[in-house]
Parts: structure tokens; C-alpha cells; sequence
């Protein structure tokens, strides 16, 4: 069974930092690329950041370059989304997915639409206090 776990989120003022992990199973690892997105209420979800293993790229989404940073531990199938400099518009549950659509991570990465081209899990709150 395919699992993907988020943990890391929480309360934070503006400027702060998170480390949001997703802990993956039930697939193998590498061979596919997994994503960051997120929901923020009456919103649809945004992409934030990918990362392919096995085709060594990354992606994030223009709002947050230079700010988050995504890296994977592939011994403990774990990807990482460091937060830097957090605003309020960084508010939203973030969510971590496998995604089977391809290999690498495209530019402007956004997250499958469908179980049928992806897996991800339920998501952790981060909200950013101003």
C-alpha cells in the first residue's frame, strides 16, 4: 500500500522558519518524483516544489524561490521542505505526493489531479502569524 506521511507543520510568526518531512512506503523511492503542494482555504492547490532522484532535478514555484528549499534522504525515504523567511500568503495545509506521471520534475510543477497519476497524504497545517 502506498503511504506518504507530512509532518513538520505548525504555528509560526512571519520571517520564521519549518522543516516539513514526508515519510514514503509501499514504492520504490527513487523512481519517481515527489512533490510538495498546497491548499489554502477557497483556493486551489498550488504547487510548490518537486524533486526526482533518479532524474536529479528540482523544481519550485516562483513564489517561493530562494525561500524553501526541497532535498530528499533516500536511505530513510524521506523528502524535506525547508521554509525560510515565511509570510502569511504561506499559509495553507502543504501535502507531499508521489507523482507516476513522469520521471523528472517540470518546471512549474503542479501535482496530479487523479489517484490514477498520483499518491499523496493528508496533508500538514502551516500557518504563518503576522
Amino acid at each position: 500500500e502506498v503511504q506518504l506521511v507530512e509532518s513538520g507543520g505548525g504555528l509560526v510568526q512571519v520571517g520564521g522558519s519549518l522543516r516539513l518531512s514526508c515519510v514514503a512506503s509501499g514504492f520504490t523511492f527513487d523512481d519517481y518524483p515527489i512533490g510538495w503542494f498546497r491548499q489554502a482555504p477557497g483556493k486551489e492547490r498550488e504547487g510548490v516544489s518537486c524533486i526526482s532522484s533518479s532524474h536529479g532535478s528540482t523544481s519550485y514555484a516562483d513564489s517561493v524561490k530562494g525561500r524553501f528549499t526541497i532535498s530528499s534522504d533516500n536511505k530513510k525515504n524521506t523528502v524535506y521542505l525547508q521554509m525560510n523567511s515565511l509570510k502569511p500568503e504561506d499559509t495553507a495545509v502543504y501535502y507531499c505526493a508521489a507523482d507516476w506521471r513522469t520521471p523528472y520534475c517540470s518546471d512549474n510543477w503542479n501535482p496530479p489531479e487523479s489517484a490514477d497519476f498520483g499518491s499523496w497524504g493528508q496533508g500538514t497545517q502551516v500557518t504563518v502569524s503576522s
